[in-house]
């Protein structure tokens, strides 16, 4: 399965940060492009471009095959962004939004925090409670605040996101199996076969 172009971009982006993008958009559909070329097209240097590749190394969303440079005597390497890696982590980082999206309209209608006004910060109920409800940084007291989930809000993401799946695992049932295409077409050579005789 392939992700169309802005999935793509959301996905690195997401996981590696913006500046990832520029390698992803020359790489994308392409095999095998040398770190020199990438680093000579976005006029960086070599460890810029090579600090982005092994972050989207950690991934997977890029794998490398090295070439001994036979006049220098050092190792080039040569990158291909792996689609169907990053396909797999987009949809099970979409099923994990889902989950949590789920979970919180199971949980009710109501979150609660306790924040500190000076030093904008936001605690849980749990570590609130391990911190005596205050604050780590300024030692204030910490005040409860509630916020009010937007079901409706959530169950429009809801919807979206499992639109979105819905129609990735369509994309990928739909690709025929050349296999049974050309045992079909065995097939129907030999029932012409028989029919002529």
């Amino acid at each position: 399965m392939k992700l169309n172009p802005k999935d793509s971009e959301d996905l690195v982006a997401g996981l590696v940060g913006r500046d990832a993008l520029n390698v992803l958009r020359l790489i994308k559909n392409k095999r095998n492009v040398s770190e020199f070329k990438l680093a000579e097209s976005l006029k960086q240097n070599i460890n810029q471009v090579r600090n982005v590749l092994y972050r989207m190394n950690e991934y997977n969303l890029v794998g490398f095959i090295r070439k001994k440079d036979k006049k220098k005597g050092w190792y080039i390497y040569y990158w291909t962004f792996e689609e169907n890696e990053a396909a797999k982590i987009y949809i099970m980082l979409k099923r994990k939004r889902l989950e949590e999206l789920r979970e919180a309209i199971s949980k009710g209608k109501e979150e609660m925090f306790f924040v500190c006004k000076t030093d904008l910060v936001k605690f849980s109920m749990e570590d609130a409670l391990n911190m005596e409800f205050r604050c780590p940084e300024c030692g204030k007291v910490l005040k409860e605040e509630k916020v009010i989930i937007d079901v409706e809000k959530i169950r429009r993401e809801i919807d979206a996101i499992e639109h979105d799946l819905k129609s990735k695992e369509d994309a990928t049932s739909k690709k025929p199996n050349l296999k049974n295409k050309a045992k079909n077409k065995k097939t129907s050579n030999t029932k012409v076969t028989k029919k002529a005789k």
